[in-house]
């Protein structure tokens, strides 16, 4: 009669491992990206007035990649806020409403960014 050695493990959670884990590093490096660019930017100019930053976040090129980082850093904001509430809340109703109230707080910040770059 062979033993059982061990017990046997409980495979629990929503098994995102590997996307969060890769959506992380892929926002990570937009956000870094446009980081640089920002920096270079900021770095190569003479010109340091409202007048000259203002007209470089009114170009459509400008305001799409300023939006693309800030979907990122609220996509990458929602991984991580969403895995530290899966690990330690253990409350499922609290777990919800944490969930819920940081998606809509992520969804709020979406929109008042697309309001703010749609205004320049």
């Amino acid at each position: 009669m062979k033993e059982k050695i061990g017990a046997k493990r409980l495979v629990v959670g929503a098994h995102h491992g590997f996307a969060d884990w890769l959506m992380q590093r892929i926002t990570a490096v937009i956000m870094a990206l446009y980081t640089l660019v920002l920096l270079g930017l900021f770095l190569s100019s003479e010109n340091y007035d409202y007048e000259h930053w203002a007209g470089l976040f009114a170009h459509p090129v400008f305001k799409i990649a300023t939006f693309l980082t800030f979907m990122s850093l609220f996509f990458h904001a929602w991984v991580g806020i969403r895995d530290i509430w899966m690990d330690y809340i253990k409350p499922l109703s609290i777990r919800i409403t944490l969930h819920v109230l940081t998606a809509l707080w992520l969804i709020g910040c979406t929109v008042y960014a697309a309001v703010i770059l749609i205004r320049l």
